[in-house]
């Protein structure tokens, strides 16, 4: 499946070798964007769904946040308390469900691993074109 696919580039771009399988932070965070990247079809760039996920961020307030992630200054923390009311209730289920993890754990991973992988992914300080697995390679040293 292209989620677990992701999940061991998100995995392997964090550094961390155990963290691509599905319950790792790469496995989170790969299937929060394969979940995100299933429900924008139609969208300006269908097989990059870092943007819309930074917008959907951006409307639930969490402007300061992305904004750092994606600039090159300091990283923000958010929690994930804040992650789970900015995502939509059935994307964090199914992510909570692929990871086999209750939705408010899946939320804090989230939480703990989006800044540093948004940061990574946005070297230049804006969100590059392409596809995200395009993007992930480039990354890689």
């Amino acid at each position: 499946m292209a989620g677990n696919d992701l999940g061991s580039l998100l995995g392997s771009l964090l550094g961390g070798g155990g963290q691509g399988g599905s319950g790792g932070a790469g496995g989170i965070l790969g299937s929060l964007l394969g979940a995100l990247g299933g429900a924008k079809s139609g969208g300006a760039d269908g097989a990059n769904p870092l943007g819309g996920l930074l917008d959907m961020l951006t409307k639930s307030g969490l402007v300061d946040q992305a904004q750092s992630w994606v600039g090159t200054g300091e990283n923000k923390p958010v929690s994930g308390a804040q992650i789970a009311d900015a995502l939509p209730d059935d994307t964090l289920q199914k992510v909570a469900q692929d990871a086999g993890v209750s939705p408010q754990e899946a939320a804090d991973r989230i939480a703990q691993s989006l800044p540093q992988a948004v940061d990574k992914l946005t070297p230049a300080g804006s969100v590059p074109q392409g596809s995200l697995e395009d993007i992930i390679r480039r990354q890689q040293l």
